[in-house]
Protein backbone atom coordinates (compact mmCIF):
# COMPACT_ATOMS: atom_id res chain seq x y z
CA UNK A 1 0.00 0.00 0.00
CA UNK A 2 1.11 3.51 -0.49
CA UNK A 3 1.28 6.33 1.40
CA UNK A 4 -2.36 8.18 1.55
CA UNK A 5 -2.02 11.79 0.12
CA UNK A 6 -5.10 14.06 -0.02
CA UNK A 7 -6.41 15.14 -3.18
CA UNK A 8 -6.96 18.66 -4.45
CA UNK A 9 -10.18 19.78 -5.82
CA UNK A 10 -8.74 19.74 -9.89
CA UNK A 11 -7.67 16.10 -8.66
CA UNK A 12 -11.08 15.52 -7.73
CA UNK A 13 -12.35 16.44 -10.72
CA UNK A 14 -10.42 14.40 -12.93
CA UNK A 15 -11.04 11.47 -10.52
CA UNK A 16 -14.69 12.18 -10.95
CA UNK A 17 -14.15 12.20 -14.70
CA UNK A 18 -11.70 9.42 -14.38
CA UNK A 19 -14.49 7.44 -12.97
CA UNK A 20 -17.26 8.05 -15.54
CA UNK A 21 -15.30 7.09 -18.84
CA UNK A 22 -14.23 4.22 -16.55
CA UNK A 23 -18.15 3.29 -16.17
CA UNK A 24 -18.68 3.54 -19.42
CA UNK A 25 -15.62 1.20 -20.65
CA UNK A 26 -17.05 -1.26 -18.72
CA UNK A 27 -20.06 -1.16 -19.52
CA UNK A 28 -18.99 -1.98 -23.31
CA UNK A 29 -16.96 -4.92 -21.99
CA UNK A 30 -20.45 -6.51 -20.03
CA UNK A 31 -22.10 -5.69 -23.47
CA UNK A 32 -19.88 -8.48 -25.28
CA UNK A 33 -19.73 -11.14 -22.44
CA UNK A 34 -21.82 -13.32 -23.50
CA UNK A 35 -21.50 -17.00 -23.88
CA UNK A 36 -18.60 -18.06 -26.86
CA UNK A 37 -16.62 -15.16 -26.02
CA UNK A 38 -12.82 -15.78 -24.96
CA UNK A 39 -11.97 -13.80 -21.30
CA UNK A 40 -8.78 -12.96 -23.89
CA UNK A 41 -11.65 -11.02 -26.37
CA UNK A 42 -12.64 -8.90 -23.33
CA UNK A 43 -9.47 -8.00 -21.95
CA UNK A 44 -9.30 -6.93 -25.91
CA UNK A 45 -12.15 -4.85 -25.91
CA UNK A 46 -11.47 -3.61 -22.66
CA UNK A 47 -7.62 -2.19 -23.42
CA UNK A 48 -9.13 -0.65 -26.98
CA UNK A 49 -11.87 1.23 -24.82
CA UNK A 50 -9.11 2.52 -21.80
CA UNK A 51 -7.36 3.93 -24.71
CA UNK A 52 -9.95 5.41 -26.45
CA UNK A 53 -11.60 6.94 -23.79
CA UNK A 54 -7.76 9.13 -23.09
CA UNK A 55 -7.26 6.63 -20.71
CA UNK A 56 -4.17 3.89 -19.02
CA UNK A 57 -4.60 0.26 -18.08
CA UNK A 58 -3.91 0.61 -15.08
CA UNK A 59 -3.54 -3.46 -14.39
CA UNK A 60 -1.22 -3.46 -17.26
CA UNK A 61 2.27 -4.50 -15.71
CA UNK A 62 1.10 -3.72 -12.04
CA UNK A 63 3.10 -5.96 -9.64
CA UNK A 64 6.44 -5.45 -12.37
CA UNK A 65 7.83 -4.59 -9.01
CA UNK A 66 7.77 -7.87 -7.60
CA UNK A 67 8.65 -9.61 -11.10
CA UNK A 68 5.23 -10.88 -11.18
CA UNK A 69 3.05 -8.64 -13.52
CA UNK A 70 -0.37 -8.79 -14.64
CA UNK A 71 0.19 -9.74 -18.07
CA UNK A 72 -4.01 -8.09 -18.94
CA UNK A 73 -5.71 -4.74 -18.39
CA UNK A 74 -9.07 -6.69 -17.29
CA UNK A 75 -9.28 -9.47 -13.98
CA UNK A 76 -11.63 -11.82 -15.63
CA UNK A 77 -13.06 -14.81 -12.59
CA UNK A 78 -15.28 -16.69 -13.55
CA UNK A 79 -17.78 -19.23 -11.27
CA UNK A 80 -15.24 -20.03 -8.13
CA UNK A 81 -12.75 -17.43 -8.90
CA UNK A 82 -13.03 -14.86 -6.52
CA UNK A 83 -10.69 -12.07 -7.89
CA UNK A 84 -7.49 -11.47 -10.07
CA UNK A 85 -8.39 -14.01 -12.97
CA UNK A 86 -6.12 -13.98 -15.80
CA UNK A 87 -7.79 -13.57 -19.34
CA UNK A 88 -7.27 -16.28 -21.86
CA UNK A 89 -8.48 -17.32 -25.43
CA UNK A 90 -8.21 -21.17 -23.29
CA UNK A 91 -11.71 -19.35 -21.12
CA UNK A 92 -14.48 -19.51 -23.12
CA UNK A 93 -17.93 -18.33 -21.55
CA UNK A 94 -20.25 -20.67 -20.93
CA UNK A 95 -24.15 -20.18 -20.54
CA UNK A 96 -24.87 -20.26 -16.65
CA UNK A 97 -21.35 -18.78 -15.68
CA UNK A 98 -20.99 -16.57 -13.01
CA UNK A 99 -18.37 -13.69 -14.07
CA UNK A 100 -16.89 -11.13 -12.13
CA UNK A 101 -15.16 -8.52 -14.09
CA UNK A 102 -12.67 -6.16 -12.55
CA UNK A 103 -11.02 -2.94 -14.28
CA UNK A 104 -8.85 0.37 -13.59
CA UNK A 105 -7.70 2.82 -15.62
CA UNK A 106 -5.64 6.36 -14.56
CA UNK A 107 -7.02 9.54 -16.54
CA UNK A 108 -5.46 12.96 -16.22
CA UNK A 109 -3.20 11.26 -13.07
CA UNK A 110 -5.49 9.82 -11.18
CA UNK A 111 -6.60 6.51 -10.81
CA UNK A 112 -10.29 4.86 -10.79
CA UNK A 113 -10.89 1.04 -9.60
CA UNK A 114 -14.32 -0.78 -10.05
CA UNK A 115 -15.83 -4.45 -10.39
CA UNK A 116 -19.19 -6.23 -11.69
CA UNK A 117 -20.25 -9.66 -11.59
CA UNK A 118 -22.60 -10.82 -14.49
CA UNK A 119 -24.53 -13.11 -15.33
CA UNK A 120 -23.34 -15.03 -18.61
CA UNK A 121 -26.96 -15.90 -20.22
CA UNK A 122 -29.04 -17.23 -17.91
CA UNK A 123 -27.73 -18.41 -14.39
CA UNK A 124 -28.74 -20.65 -11.93
CA UNK A 125 -31.03 -18.85 -9.13
CA UNK A 126 -28.37 -19.51 -6.62
CA UNK A 127 -26.06 -17.57 -8.56
CA UNK A 128 -28.72 -14.88 -9.04
CA UNK A 129 -29.44 -14.57 -5.12
CA UNK A 130 -25.29 -14.24 -4.71
CA UNK A 131 -24.77 -11.91 -7.29
CA UNK A 132 -27.89 -9.47 -5.66
CA UNK A 133 -26.70 -10.19 -2.12
CA UNK A 134 -23.13 -8.92 -2.55
CA UNK A 135 -24.34 -5.92 -4.68
CA UNK A 136 -26.85 -5.31 -1.63
CA UNK A 137 -23.69 -5.66 0.45
CA UNK A 138 -21.73 -3.06 -1.01
CA UNK A 139 -24.80 -0.71 -1.20
CA UNK A 140 -25.80 -1.25 2.37
CA UNK A 141 -22.18 -0.63 3.22
CA UNK A 142 -21.87 2.78 0.77
CA UNK A 143 -24.89 4.07 2.74
CA UNK A 144 -23.42 4.19 5.95
CA UNK A 145 -20.23 6.39 4.73
CA UNK A 146 -19.95 9.80 5.44
CA UNK A 147 -17.11 12.14 6.58
CA UNK A 148 -17.01 11.27 10.65
CA UNK A 149 -18.26 7.74 10.12
CA UNK A 150 -16.22 5.09 11.27
CA UNK A 151 -14.61 2.18 9.30
CA UNK A 152 -16.99 -0.38 11.68
CA UNK A 153 -20.11 1.41 10.17
CA UNK A 154 -19.39 0.00 6.89
CA UNK A 155 -17.65 -3.01 7.69
CA UNK A 156 -20.61 -3.91 9.74
CA UNK A 157 -23.29 -3.45 7.25
CA UNK A 158 -21.55 -5.41 4.91
CA UNK A 159 -20.96 -8.30 6.67
CA UNK A 160 -24.36 -8.06 8.13
CA UNK A 161 -26.01 -8.13 4.88
CA UNK A 162 -24.17 -11.44 3.82
CA UNK A 163 -24.18 -13.30 6.57
CA UNK A 164 -28.10 -13.05 6.37
CA UNK A 165 -28.33 -14.39 3.77
CA UNK A 166 -25.71 -17.40 5.00
CA UNK A 167 -23.03 -16.16 2.47
CA UNK A 168 -19.50 -15.32 3.83
CA UNK A 169 -17.40 -12.31 3.54
CA UNK A 170 -13.59 -13.08 2.29
CA UNK A 171 -11.63 -11.66 4.93
CA UNK A 172 -7.81 -12.17 3.13
CA UNK A 173 -8.56 -9.35 0.40
CA UNK A 174 -10.04 -6.22 1.37
CA UNK A 175 -11.14 -2.76 -0.19
CA UNK A 176 -8.49 0.45 -0.15
CA UNK A 177 -7.61 4.17 -0.73
CA UNK A 178 -7.12 5.00 -4.47
CA UNK A 179 -6.67 7.70 -6.43
CA UNK A 180 -3.23 8.74 -6.90
CA UNK A 181 -1.88 4.70 -7.44
CA UNK A 182 -4.15 1.83 -7.57
CA UNK A 183 -3.58 0.69 -3.89
CA UNK A 184 -3.06 3.23 -1.35
CA UNK A 185 -3.43 3.25 2.59
CA UNK A 186 -5.96 2.56 4.22
CA UNK A 187 -7.24 -0.43 4.11
CA UNK A 188 -10.99 -1.06 3.89
CA UNK A 189 -12.17 -4.71 4.97
CA UNK A 190 -15.60 -5.85 4.52
CA UNK A 191 -15.80 -7.26 7.97
CA UNK A 192 -14.94 -6.42 11.12
CA UNK A 193 -13.93 -7.43 14.87
CA UNK A 194 -12.15 -6.37 17.84
CA UNK A 195 -8.83 -6.62 16.35
CA UNK A 196 -8.96 -4.40 13.62
CA UNK A 197 -8.19 -0.45 13.34
CA UNK A 198 -11.92 1.50 13.61
CA UNK A 199 -10.60 4.92 11.60
CA UNK A 200 -12.88 7.56 10.98
CA UNK A 201 -13.95 8.60 7.36
CA UNK A 202 -12.66 12.52 6.10
CA UNK A 203 -14.04 14.23 4.15
CA UNK A 204 -11.92 14.32 0.65
CA UNK A 205 -10.95 10.63 0.92
CA UNK A 206 -10.85 8.65 -1.60
CA UNK A 207 -11.82 4.69 -1.56
CA UNK A 208 -12.11 1.40 -3.74
CA UNK A 209 -14.59 -0.74 -1.67
CA UNK A 210 -14.98 -4.06 -2.80
CA UNK A 211 -17.00 -6.59 -0.92
CA UNK A 212 -16.26 -10.28 -2.42
CA UNK A 213 -18.68 -12.65 -1.38
CA UNK A 214 -18.45 -16.96 -1.23
CA UNK A 215 -21.67 -18.94 -1.59
CA UNK A 216 -19.60 -21.43 0.61
CA UNK A 217 -16.99 -20.83 3.23
CA UNK A 218 -14.47 -17.88 3.78
CA UNK A 219 -11.18 -19.30 2.53
CA UNK A 220 -9.37 -18.49 -0.44
CA UNK A 221 -6.71 -19.59 -2.11
CA UNK A 222 -4.12 -18.74 -4.89
CA UNK A 223 -4.42 -20.42 -7.98
CA UNK A 224 -0.87 -22.04 -9.51
CA UNK A 225 -0.79 -18.76 -12.12
CA UNK A 226 0.16 -16.58 -9.12
CA UNK A 227 -2.95 -14.48 -9.40
CA UNK A 228 -6.17 -16.02 -9.43
CA UNK A 229 -7.77 -16.15 -5.62
CA UNK A 230 -10.52 -19.58 -5.61
CA UNK A 231 -12.88 -20.20 -3.04
CA UNK A 232 -11.13 -23.15 -1.31
CA UNK A 233 -14.49 -25.33 -1.70
CA UNK A 234 -15.34 -24.49 -4.85
CA UNK A 235 -18.32 -22.46 -4.07
CA UNK A 236 -19.08 -19.41 -6.33
CA UNK A 237 -18.17 -16.01 -5.27
CA UNK A 238 -19.23 -12.91 -6.13
CA UNK A 239 -17.67 -9.22 -6.20
CA UNK A 240 -18.85 -5.80 -6.83
CA UNK A 241 -16.22 -3.02 -6.58
CA UNK A 242 -17.18 0.87 -6.61
CA UNK A 243 -14.49 4.10 -6.27
CA UNK A 244 -16.03 6.57 -4.08
CA UNK A 245 -15.58 10.11 -2.58
CA UNK A 246 -16.31 10.88 0.96
CA UNK A 247 -18.10 13.95 1.75
CA UNK A 248 -20.34 15.68 4.74
CA UNK A 249 -23.32 14.15 3.31
CA UNK A 250 -22.14 10.67 2.48
CA UNK A 251 -20.46 8.96 -0.27
CA UNK A 252 -20.25 10.76 -4.10
CA UNK A 253 -19.43 7.32 -5.96
CA UNK A 254 -17.78 7.91 -9.16
CA UNK A 255 -18.18 4.45 -10.81
CA UNK A 256 -22.01 4.79 -10.86
CA UNK A 257 -24.28 7.09 -13.74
Amino acid sequence: MKEYREKSVQELKSLRESGKRLRLVLETVIQAAKPGVSTKELDVIAEREIRAAGGIPIFKGYGSEWGKPFPASLCTSINQEVVHGIPSEKRVLREGDLLKLDIGLRFEGMVTDMARTVAVGVVSAEAERLLRVTRGSLDLGIANIRAGAHLSDYARAVQAHAEQHGYSVVRDLVGHGVGHELHEDPQVPNYFHAGIRDFVFTKGMVLALEPMVNAGGLQVRIASDGWTFMTTDGKLSAHFEDTIIVTDKGAEIVTRG
